[in-house]
C-alpha cells in the first residue's frame, strides 16, 4: 500500500525506529496470509463452485490493497472508502472460506494507522468479533472455544504492541521536539551573545577613540585656542610676545597633525612612536609642558628601570594619563611647577603626578570615575577607565589649597 510507512497527525504512529521496516513486514504478511488462505482452500475444496468468487475476490483484496492511498494527517473520504472497501471485500472472503480469518492480524495494522485512535480500536473490535462469528458458524465440529477466546488474545495482543511503539513514538516526537527547541535556543542565544559581543566592543572602541581625541587633539586645540586669544590681545602693544605665542600654537597644531595621522594607524601616542620608549616620552611632555604654558615648570623624574620591556598598551595609556593630568594642571590647578615620577618597581609601573596648585576635595569625585566639578570633558574619568583597562590602580591626594598628587599604578604581569 502506497506511503503507508508515512507518519499521520492524528492516527496512531510507529516508534521512529520501526517506521521504516514494520510497514514492510506487515505488507509482506498480509500477502504471505492471503496466498496460504488461497492455497489452503484450493487444495482443501478443489472444483467447488465457489472456488471462482474466491479467486477473484482474492485477487480484488490484493489489488485494493496494493492500491490504498497513504495515511495522512486525517481520514479524508477517499481513505474511508478505501478502507471499507478492503474490509467488505475481505469479510466475503471469510465468509466464503473462514482461512482467511487470519489476514485481519494485517488488517488491524491497516486500520490502526489509516483511522482515529478511537475509530480504529472500533475497526479492530469489530473486525475480531466477525472472525469469532464467522469461525464459530462455519465450524464443522460446532462449539469451539479455542475460535471463541483465541481472536480476541490475538487482536488484544496485537493492539496492545502497536499502542505501545505508539507510545513510544509520541515521546521520541517529544523528546525530538524538545531537542531541536534546544537547539533553537542555543543558536537563538550564541546569536544574541555574538550581537551583544559586537555592541560591548563597539562601545569600549568609542570610549577609547574618545579619550584619545581628549588627551592629544582636543587638548592641542584647547592649548591653540589660548595661545592664539593670548596673542590678539598683546598683537598692537607687545609684536614678539604674540609671534610667540603664534610659532608656539603652530607647534601644537603640527603636533597634533602628528597624533592625528598616527590614529589612523594604530593610536599608538607619536611621542612613543618617535622611539626612546616611556621614559623618553615622558621628558619630551614636560619639556614641551614647561615650554609652551610658560608658567608651569614641569619636571620629570625616572626611578628604576623595566626588568622586561614594557608593553605598548600600559607605555601608551600612561603617556595618555600623564598628558591628561598636565591638562588639567595647566586649565585648572593655578600651579606654578609640577612634577612626572615613574617608579618601575619589578612587577608594575607606577607614574605619579604632583603639582602645587590650588587643589580640591577629593571627596567630590563621589565614585571612581566621577567628574570634578569645575573640570570639563573626560579628565579623570578617562583615566581611570585606562587603568581599569589593564588591571591598575587610579589615586588621587588632593585638598583645597595644598595642591594634588595623582598616583597611577598598573601591573606588568597578569593577574592570577
Amino acid at each position: 500500500m502506497g506511503g503507508e510507512g508515512e507518519r499521520g497527525t492524528h492516527g496512531l504512529v510507529d516508534p521512529a525506529g520501526t517506521e521504516r521496516w514494520l510497514p514492510v513486514v506487515m505488507h509482506a504478511a498480509f500477502f504471505l496470509l492471503l496466498g496460504a488462505s488461497l492455497a489452503r482452500f484450493l487444495i482443501r475444496h478443489p472444483g467447488e463452485p465457489r472456488t471462482p468468487w474466491i479467486i477473484a475476490l482474492s485477487a480484488a483484496l490484493a489489488v485494493l490493497y496494493v492500491l490504498g492511498p497513504a495515511p495522512g494527517s486525517r481520514p479524508t473520504p477517499r481513505r474511508l472508502a478505501w478502507l471499507g472497501g478492503v474490509v467488505a471485500t475481505w469479510m466475503v472472503l471469510v465468509v466464503l472460506a473462514p482461512s482467511f480469518a487470519w489476514c485481519a492480524v494485517p488488517l488491524f495494522y491497516t486500520g490502526l494507522r489509516t483511522l482515529r485512535p478511537r475509530a480504529a480500536l472500533v475497526l479492530v473490535g469489530v473486525l475480531t468479533a466477525f472472525v469469532v462469528t464467522a469461525q464459530v458458524e462455519l465450524s464443522p465440529d460446532g462449539f469451539d472455544p479455542n475460535l471463541v477466546l483465541a481472536p480476541p488474545a490475538v487482536a488484544a495482543i496485537a493492539t496492545a504492541v502497536f499502542v505501545q511503539m505508539q507510545r513510544q513514538a509520541d515521546r521520541q516526537h517529544q523528546l525530538a521536539d524538545q531537542q531541536r527547541e534546544l537547539i533553537d535556543d542555543l543558536l537563538r542565544t550564541r546569536r544574541e551573545l555574538a550581537a551583544t559581543e559586537r555592541r560591548e566592543g563597539t562601545l569600549a572602541e568609542r570610549q577609547r577613540l574618545s579619550m584619545e581625541i581628549h588627551d592629544t587633539l582636543a587638548q592641542g586645540l584647547s592649548s591653540q585656542q589660548m595661545l592664539l586669544q593670548a596673542a590678539d590681545r598683546v598683537w598692537a602693544a607687545d609684536p614678539g610676545a604674540a609671534r610667540r605665542h603664534v610659532r608656539t600654537a603652530e607647534s601644537i597644531a603640527e603636533r597634533n597633525l602628528a597624533e592625528a595621522r598616527r590614529f589612523v594607524h594604530d593610536l599608538a601616542p607619536a611621542d612613543l612612536a618617535e622611539g626612546g620608549g616611556l621614559d623618553a616620552a615622558l621628558r619630551t611632555l614636560a619639556a614641551r609642558e614647561s615650554a609652551e604654558s610658560g608658567s608651569v615648570e614641569v619636571r620629570c623624574h625616572i626611578d628604576g628601570a623595566p626588568t622586561t620591556p614594557l608593553p605598548d598598551r600600559v607605555g601608551s595609556a600612561l603617556l595618555r594619563i600623564a598628558q591628561g593630568a598636565l591638562a588639567n594642571v595647566r586649565e585648572h590647578a593655578g600651579a606654578t611647577a609640577a612634577a612626572l615620577t615613574l617608579t618601575y618597581l619589578g612587577d608594575q609601573v607606577v607614574l605619579d603626578i604632583a603639582d602645587d596648585g590650588q587643589g580640591f576635595d577629593p571627596g567630590a569625585l563621589g565614585a571612581p570615575g566621577a567628574s570634578v566639578p569645575g573640570v570639563r570633558g573626560h579628565g579623570l574619568p578617562a583615566m581611570y577607565a585606562r587603568v581599569r583597562q589593564l588591571g591598575g590602580s587610579l589615586t588621587v591626594e588632593s585638598a583645597p589649597g595644598e595642591g594634588t598628587v595623582l598616583s597611577a599604578a598598573i601591573p606588568l604581569e597578569p593577574r592570577p
